[in-house]
This record gives C-alpha cells, structure tokens and sequence, in this order.
C-alpha cells in the first residue's frame, strides 16, 4: 500500500498541481499537459484527498487557490529547489569538456553570433554538445525554473520577473531599440521623439513580448499614444521585411540592424528619450561552477574578447 508521500510525490501529480495553478484554468493546463481535462480533476482530486483539505476553490468562473493550495505551492518549489540544487553538486564534480549544455534563446533576439559560437565550440570542444531552444519569455522562466536549460540569452532589465534571487546574469552587450520608418522628411532626425511616430501604421513584436513591452512601457512614460500594430512578427528579420515591403514603422535593436546593407527609403532614429536594455545570460545562481557552464562562459568572453559582438555580427552579414 502506498503511504501518503508516496501518493503525493508519485508520477506526475505535481506537475498536473504545478500547471494548474500557473494557468488557473482546468481547460487551459490540460491542454498544455496533453491530457484530458476530467484526467486532471481526478488527479487533482485525488492530491487533495491525500492531503486532507481543498487545494483550489473557485470565485464565479475564476479559480483561485486555498491556503492549503499555497502552502502545497510554496512545499512544491522547496522541493524542486533541493533537486535543482542536488543536480547541480552532482554536476560540478563532472568534466568541463565533456557533456550536454540546453540553453534558451529569447525567440526575438538575432542568433547570428551565437550560432557562430556554436560552430567554433563545437570545433574546439567535440565533447560539449549545445542545444538551442528558441522560446517566448514565459517559457524561458518556467524552463529555468524546472532546470531544463542551463543558460537563457535574454533581454534585461525584465520587471516582470519578481523573485530574482534565486539568478544570476551576466552581460553580454547593451542596446538601443530604433524607430525604424520610411518617410523622407524625417530622414535626417538622428533623434525621434514618441509623440511623431504615431501617425503611421506599425509592425510589432506579438504582445508580451519583452520589447513590445518596452516599447509600451516607454510611450506610456511619455504620456504619447502607443502606435497602431497591423501586423507582428517575432523575428527581427520578419519584421524588417514587412516593414520595408509595406512602408510600415517599426522599432529593432541597434545591434540587429548594424551591418545591415543601404535599405532604400528606409531610415533609422533614436527614439528621445532613448529606450536602452541589455542582452545577457542568465542562469541559475551556482550554474556558473559547473565545469562545463564556466568553460562555456569563458570561452564565450574569449571569443568576444577576439572581436566584440558587434565586430562579430558585421563580419557575420558582409560573408
């Protein structure tokens, strides 16, 4: 007979928990899950039952977790954390040259430079195998959160991120996100303020996106209206072509359009104020005493120190 640890900890109930009470919503997390939803009220049910109090409860159609529902949650991070952290002690005892390193990669960001990267590691280092997941903000988190990427390259800062303490970061470039247009009579303005982008139509990032939000965040200080998207893209690239095939506005980082080939009637501004972020690792704090995550960023800093990222992505554009 099982005891009850065993019932709790079993297969995949808290992960079933852990999805619920991320979406709180019994259609949405069954989807995710890949099971039906009666599948997962059962083992909900079930959870709550060997628990002896009501996890979730409901106000209207929303749901809402209990105080027990709380208590289970905080008990379920707790003890990912402790596996989290025992994963790690075992996994600095092995080689640094040896191994498997998943990182995330925000879906939006240029991956010239990286995918570079990956061909000299490779070269140098035929023992570490890199594995590159192009993922949304949210999946980067809960990834990081599982340990199921070593390393995310995202944008900072991300004020939607609360709890930063369990993470490190470590910079890779800073960046400027340009007003990218093509009307002639603001051709020779180097500086743009909000408030004479908006007559246009725009092409965006999707919502949630962080430079999306950025962008939000930044009209929104400026008290400007937020221009009007007719379309979104989640590549830089993607958005630069329709851009230029629709006369459509839309703002990119610096460092993707630098090297880019003389754009006929396409121009680019600093918006005024300027919108600044940083593209950085970031990673679990400890993750960096691994042998195989250290000499990884080393040989990064290494390759950089060579020629900087920006050196880097114009040789990568002009071969």
């Amino acid at each position: 007979m099982k005891t009850k640890q065993e019932s709790i900890f079993s297969s995949k109930t808290l992960t079933y928990f852990l999805q619920l009470a991320e979406t709180m919503n019994y259609t949405q997390a069954a989807q995710i899950l890949g099971i039906t939803q009666p599948a997962l009220t059962q083992q909900i049910k079930k959870l709550e039952r060997t628990v002896g109090a009501p996890l979730f409860y409901s106000v209207g159609k929303k749901l809402r977790l209990s105080d027990a529902g709380y208590t289970m949650l905080n008990a379920t991070h707790e003890i990912y954390g402790i596996l989290n952290q025992a994963t790690d002690q075992i996994q600095q005892a092995t080689s640094a040259t040896q191994g498997e390193i998943n990182i995330g990669l925000l879906a939006s960001i240029e991956d010239a430079v990286f995918e570079d990267f990956a061909i000299m590691s490779y070269q140098n280092n035929p023992g570490i195998r890199i594995s590159f997941h192009m993922l949304t903000r949210k999946e980067i988190w809960e990834q990081l959160e599982n340990n199921r990427i070593d390393l995310a390259i995202m944008y900072l800062p991300d004020d939607s991120i609360k709890n930063w303490k369990p993470y490190d970061s470590k910079k890779i470039i800073s960046d400027d996100l340009l007003y990218i247009h093509h009307d002639e009579q603001l051709a020779k303005k180097r500086r743009i303020k909000f408030q004479d982008t908006t007559n246009g139509p725009w092409v965006m990032y999707p919502e949630g996106y962080y430079l999306n939000q950025t962008l939000h965040e930044a009209y929104k200080n400026q008290l400007a209206d937020f221009p009007k998207s007719v379309d979104n893209f989640t590549t830089p690239l993607q958005l630069l072509h329709f851009s230029m095939q629709t006369q459509a506005a839309t703002a990119l980082p610096n460092s993707f359009m630098i090297g880019q080939d003389e754009l006929p009637d396409t121009w680019t501004a600093h918006f005024d104020p300027n919108i600044r972020f940083d593209l950085a690792f970031v990673f679990r704090k400890g993750k960096a005493e691994i042998p195989r995550i250290s000499h990884f960023l080393a040989q990064f800093d290494r390759y950089l120190h060579t020629d900087d990222y920006i050196s880097r992505l114009k040789q990568l554009r002009n071969n």
